[in-house]
């Protein structure tokens, strides 16, 4: 592994000369001196088309395309950067995006373009990187060599963005140092050889994709093979035409592999490791069962501000030692959350102390958001740097995940964490998937309800709450939503801003707990309109932030 490159410029460059197959796309195949030769033709068309005075910023609008690495590849040799624009987004949000990153080149393609009909992009020259215009811009650059000489580990390389449940996006900022470093400790933690494939099947405008996929393999000289999007039909299927040997996820999609269609021959793939996040212990197990194939959770704040790494000897359920500096404080006193307390099954206890916001305080490689310093004071204050995550810790310092910040609900003054709910709930055998989230209370605080997807018997989940020992007095779901599929977002994340912003007014049937009753019922329109049923509860987003954009 090339591990003394200190930018991602250098990376590119090395790969020149190197004539083994480095990047696939369905049947489109390049070597790694193609890939590199092509980066140079494009960082040098894209010094000659952006404008002298202007911030370089090439904004991205494509699916996982040989385009896309391509063009980040480009712009860390002509010192640019890249905004990921997420193509979920729509209208004026969309606009927002670019305009705010500055973008004066937008690099999409021809299936893009009608999201930008009617969008007014002042300044903003668009390279549709499918049509003949696209070829005849690049064929005066065939002959340009990489040169990584004027790269600095400073210079801005990626723009993504990442939001939380309220408020517009915000642009996360990584260099080309930071990306580079990030790229060589995964290769070296899961030993990515030049022989390995990187399966990139997550979005690239997002974080995960680039940082925890597409840098480690640069880095090690492997192979990457692209899903234009991901599918969980064909994730076996490209494994194996590709011989993948690594790939990373997040959100739901572990769920939707497994819920494909078993065959007697699942293990016959060269997957060795998976690496990612939100997939949980129980599915977890159950992907290595069916395929073979270790899984990793890892963390890593979006911006980069804390890092826990898995270790051998890590618990099962828990994410990785904290390194020094890592602390989980409780946010309203700003003191230490006591250790987590277990029964002998291994259930928390005392999640309520528990639990509380992962802050370090010790070095962060954050960079900062581009053009917003009110969200960079939310995150950098009191000495340390606050994640937006929840976590407890136990007596022997390992660290385990309990969600967002957004999503802790506050049930008769008991603080609760979405994620610990989720994990009990998802032992119920009918849930294919499951998400907790808060629907206000009528007099105050919330109320726990839950999505659920799969098959639901209202006797049989009763009986189920009653035998779970670590489910507390005050989680049990008041509500109940059962739906065929989770409603998620590009990143496949759950869309938990859509859920609360439904609530109870959704086309799913709902069940629910009377005050005092132990069974769950059928939520009728009489109900709905009821005194125990808030109005907010129908209607949360006169209660909430109701922006349903895109979480991180």
């Amino acid at each position: 592994m090339e591990s003394e490159a200190r930018t991602v410029a250098e990376l590119v460059a090395r790969r020149w000369g190197d004539h083994r197959p480095g990047l696939w796309c369905g049947q489109a195949a390049l070597t790694h001196h193609e890939v590199a030769a092509g980066a140079a033709a494009r960082a040098a068309l894209l010094a000659d088309l952006l404008p002298r005075d202007a911030v370089p910023h090439v904004g991205v609008l494509l699916d996982n395309t040989p385009e896309y690495p391509l063009w980040l590849s480009a712009a860390a040799l002509a010192r640019a950067a890249v905004a990921g624009i997420n193509p979920t987004r729509r209208g004026a949000e969309l606009a927002r995006d670019i305009l705010h990153t500055e973008c004066r080149i937008l690099v999409t393609e021809q299936a893009h373009l009608p999201l930008l009909d009617g969008l007014a992009l002042p300044g903003v020259r668009l390279l549709v990187t499918d049509a003949r215009e696209y070829d005849d811009l690049l064929a005066p650059y065939a002959d340009a060599r990489p040169d990584a000489s004027r790269a600095t580990p400073a210079d801005r390389l990626l723009l993504y963005f990442t939001s939380g449940s309220t408020g517009a996006p915000k642009a996360a900022l990584c260099s080309q140092g930071r990306l580079a470093a990030a790229g060589r400790s995964l290769a070296g933690q899961f030993r990515v050889r030049p022989d390995d494939v990187h399966y990139v099947c997550m979005p690239m405008f997002h974080g995960n994709a680039v940082i925890a996929d597409w840098a480690p393999a640069l880095c090690a000289g492997a192979g990457v093979a692209l899903r234009r999007r991901f599918s969980a039909s064909r994730f076996l299927a490209d494994v194996r035409e590709y011989g993948a040997t690594y790939f990373t996820y997040v959100g739901r999609a572990v769920q939707y592999v497994l819920a494909t269609e078993e065959r007697p021959d699942d293990r016959d793939n060269p997957l060795r490791l998976g690496f990612g996040t939100e997939a949980g212990a129980v599915d977890a197990a159950a992907f290595e069962r069916r395929f073979g194939v270790r899984l990793v959770e890892g963390y890593g704040s979006s911006e980069g501000g804390a890092a826990i790494q898995w270790r051998p000897g890590t618990p099962p359920g828990a994410v990785g030692p904290a390194v020094p500096g890592l602390v989980v404080l409780d946010p309203e006193t700003g003191k230490e959350c006591p250790s987590a307390v277990f029964d002998p099954a291994g259930r928390l206890r005392n999640g309520d102390a528990a639990i509380g916001e992962l802050v370090n305080r010790g070095p962060s490689p954050f960079e900062g958001y581009w053009r917003n310093p009110a969200a960079e004071a939310e995150r950098r204050h009191d000495g340390g740097y606050w994640t937006g995550d929840l976590f407890y810790r136990d007596t022997d310092g390992y660290l385990y995940f309990a969600g967002r910040t957004d999503d802790r609900l506050r049930v008769d003054s008991e603080n609760l964490a979405a994620a610990v709910i989720e994990n009990i709930l998802a032992r119920y055998e009918g849930a294919h998937a499951v998400a907790v989230y808060a629907v206000p209370d009528p007099v105050t605080g919330d109320q726990v309800m839950a999505a659920l997807a799969g098959t639901f018997d209202p006797a049989a989940f009763t009986a189920f709450l009653d035998a779970q020992p670590d489910l507390g007095t005050k989680m049990a779901p008041r509500f109940v939503r059962v739906l065929d599929r989770m409603p998620v977002t590009a990143t496949n994340k759950i869309h938990r801003a859509r859920l609360r912003k439904e609530g109870v007014h959704c086309a799913d049937p709902v069940w629910w707990r009377p005050p005092g009753e132990k069974g769950y019922q059928r939520l009728t329109s009489v109900d709905a309109e009821g005194p125990l049923v808030s109005r907010e509860a129908l209607h949360p987003c006169a209660a909430r932030d109701s922006n349903p954009g895109p979480a991180d």
